[in-house]
């Protein structure tokens, strides 16, 4: 079965620190990719995972507010990424 998995920007997944959406989007996504599906996760880029990740941005946003001026526009990036990889082929 082909799943997509959408974690929020804030937080790689799994999280470095506190991040309790994204520890579980991590444990369900690993689960998913050893029951033999075919999992992809769209996530910040310095996520850690066996499914195929799709970045929505370089690093983690909460940590990041140095490099990353704008966090909306990565949410979008984000949204766009989505849409592109659900559309039918």
């Amino acid at each position: 079965m082909k799943i997509a998995q959408v974690a929020p920007l804030y937080e790689s997944v799994p999280p470095q620190l506190y991040g309790g959406t994204e520890r579980v989007v991590s444990n369900l996504t690993e689960a998913l990719v050893d029951a033999g599906h075919d999992v992809t996760l769209f996530a910040s880029g310095d996520s850690k995972t066996a499914a195929r990740l799709v970045p929505g941005c370089p690093k983690a946003l909460r940590l990041n507010h140095y490099e990353c001026q704008d966090q909306l526009a990565h949410h979008f990036v984000a949204r766009r990424s989505f849409r592109h990889h659900s559309l039918p082929r």
